[in-house]
């Protein structure tokens, strides 16, 4: 048994050095850094512009759909970069499955695209 252990000691070491190597990483900038911060520092940014309208103001809905649209198409791309890859080994069969994919998010874009979810005025 502790001959089965002893091959899990590296492992434990790694783990002991980058526990270590964290807590030093964010202890190091309590010790270091300035601890009183200038008015500059505290003002609100846009954008390079001073801030001239409340935080808290309501945005137009169509913002955030596009910004779900936007993340839906980016996930579409981290999903084809896997079948790129492998595009050799997949076959006829992958090819197939991927082209379903990409016919169903087209579906998905034409919809968005007939109600208007692209259109900004």
């Amino acid at each position: 048994m502790s001959e089965f252990l002893l091959d899990y000691l590296p492992v434990l070491i790694l783990l002991g050095i980058a526990t270590a190597f964290s807590l030093a990483l964010l202890l190091a900038p309590a010790i270091i850094a300035p601890k009183s911060a200038d008015t500059e520092k505290l003002s609100t940014y846009e954008c390079g512009f001073n801030a001239f309208d409340d935080s808290r103001m309501k945005f137009d809905v169509r913002f955030y759909l596009v910004a779900i649209l936007f993340i839906i198409f980016d996930i579409e791309v981290a999903f084809l970069f896997p079948y790129a890859v492998s595009l050799d080994q997949v076959g006829f069969w992958g090819w197939f499955v991927v082209m379903i994919f990409l016919a169903e998010l087209a579906v998905g874009l034409a919809y968005a695209w007939k109600m208007g979810a692209l259109d900004w005025e």
